[in-house]
């Protein structure tokens, strides 16, 4: 279960760079009054719907995987994810406009903020929660590199679970933020934004290393290899009680 780990890493490192992104949403959740205890648990509500929305976008972003995984070309798409994160890292923002896709998009998130802006005006755990749900709609940098982790994963189940780790690894510091919030400056927050590119060229570099099948255990495992471990299957003949042991493939071993 590496990949959990490097989803929580993602997240607790990338969350710094949700203060300045999220910041203005975590300080303005409607509190009111409420006494510390009532509180934290209004707050851990916030970041339970948003680490639910991001579980979501796991389970399709794991669809996705499998579908290549199953037609063989996992490691094309750990590469190809790679090089597109650092395209949107490196290549200047005014290739990117003009797009007719793009309008459309910015339409959803209005819709989303005006949503926002009649819960803001509610109280209770249900609101905070389905703020949390929204909030995990908004465009986000972060958000993507983790759906691009969870599509890499090549599997739906993992896809969830390294969205859900990855949301855990941001709980600390979105926890903490309603409560330290005032205490960070505009400057602090622009400079903490500034961090995203780096860790998006790590995890790119990363994901290029891994589809590259180099052998190096962790970093850039030998894929072919532990497909065809995966493949071979242990039956039992009814005809002669001895195990069979069955490899798929042109160039699997068949061992009897």
């Amino acid at each position: 279960m590496q990949f959990l780990l490097v989803a929580i890493s993602l997240g607790f490192l990338g969350s710094f760079h949700c203060i300045g992104m999220c910041g203005p949403i975590a300080l303005a959740l409607p509190l009111g009054n409420s006494s510390p205890i009532k509180k934290t648990f209004l707050i851990i509500s916030y970041n339970l719907g948003r680490i639910l929305t991001y579980s979501v976008f796991g389970i399709f972003a794991g669809i996705v995987g499998k579908t290549f995984a199953l037609a063989g070309y996992q490691q094309a798409l750990s590469v190809s994810i790679g090089v597109v994160l650092l395209l949107i890292v490196f290549v200047p923002a005014k290739y990117t406009h003009g797009n007719s896709f793009v309008p459309k998009i910015f339409s959803f998130f209005n819709a989303v903020k005006t949503e926002f802006g009649k819960l803001f005006l509610k109280k209770g755990h249900g609101t905070l929660f389905t703020i949390g749900l929204l909030n995990g709609l908004l465009p986000c940098g972060l958000v993507y590199l983790g759906i691009a982790g969870s599509i890499a994963t090549g599997d739906i189940l993992n896809g969830a679970l390294f969205m859900a780790a990855f949301g855990l690894g941001t709980l600390p510091v979105m926890l903490a933020l309603p409560y330290a919030g005032s205490f960070i400056g505009l400057a602090t927050r622009n400079t903490m934004r500034k961090t995203i590119p780096v860790v998006v060229t790590l995890t790119a570099l990363l994901l290029i290393l891994r589809g590259l099948n180099l052998g190096i255990p962790y970093v850039s495992p030998n894929v072919d290899k532990a497909q065809m471990t995966a493949a071979c299957h242990t039956t039992e003949s009814t005809d002669h009680p001895k195990t069979i042991v069955k490899c798929i493939g042109p160039n699997s071993p068949h061992k009897k």
